[in-house]
């Protein structure tokens, strides 16, 4: 498997299909599984590419403090290391973070999706964020990330995630560290984040308010924002219509004959 160097930490990454290039920029916590939804739905037209976060997955878990800064060069040393001329880049929670800095900050970003995602670390809460790591227990972690009518009505998939996030997740150490790079964050000026951007919420949200989701939609120059039902990873619970969502935005904004 591919990896890139940032220095001197490993970052693992995957890709998938041909043509222009989306990346997937994870949350505080969660592994590569996190996409699977979305890796699926756009491999083929597009290239897909799914990075661990120092700290997740196969990638190195230096001592933090970690910030965004420093993710977003990481980001920058994937893209780098693969070759990648510009990129769409789909960030959630903390990967919106990443993604917002990354687009002001380098010039590979051609458009952003962000899910759940604010411009100020301000407006996350801290103590609904660190209840969804593993280390909060298999069954509460998830109290906040997906609504109890998907737990109750779908328990096969509960039980796929679970096993999936005890292999990939950040905890510890490592965990508190990617936490604490998003309840840091600053957003550069949003004036200054030209791409086209779309954000969603989710209305039950225990991790960043409707309000903070919906302010950053408003104030990026080229961004929409838009509610789903649910909760933190309203994005993955609605993944089909979201992934149909992001086709079109994507597609609005390519040339797949580039």
């Amino acid at each position: 498997m591919p990896t890139a160097t940032n220095r001197g930490v490993s970052l693992h990454y995957e890709t998938d299909g041909d043509g222009p290039t989306v990346v997937f920029v994870g949350d505080v916590g969660y592994g590569a599984w996190l996409w699977g939804w979305h890796y699926d739905a756009l491999a083929g037209p597009y290239e897909t590419v799914v990075w661990d976060l120092r700290g997740t997955g196969d990638s190195d878990a230096p001592a933090g403090p970690y910030d965004v800064p420093t993710l977003a060069a990481d980001l920058e040393a994937v893209l780098a290391d693969h070759g990648v001329g510009s990129a769409h880049l789909v960030g959630a929670g903390l990967g919106g973070m990443i993604a917002l800095r990354y687009a002001h900050e380098y010039n590979r970003a051609r458009t952003l999706t962000l899910y759940c995602t604010a411009a100020s670390g301000d407006a996350v809460d801290a103590d609904a964020l660190r209840s969804l790591s593993l280390d909060a227990g298999d069954t509460a972690s998830l109290d906040g990330a997906f609504s109890p009518a998907l737990r109750e009505a779908d328990p096969a998939l509960v039980e796929r995630v679970t096993e999936w996030r005890r292999a990939d997740d950040a905890t510890g150490e490592a965990f508190a560290a990617q936490a604490a790079a998003a309840t840091g964050f600053e957003a550069p000026p949003l004036y200054e984040v030209t791409q086209p951007a779309e954000v969603y919420y989710g209305v039950e949200d225990p991790v960043v308010p409707v309000e903070a989701a919906a302010s950053l939609a408003d104030d990026l120059p080229r961004g929409t924002g838009e509610a789903v039902e649910g909760r933190h990873c309203c994005y993955v619970e609605h993944a089909t219509v979201l992934t149909d969502r992001l086709t079109a935005f994507l597609d609005e904004h390519t040339d797949h004959e580039v």
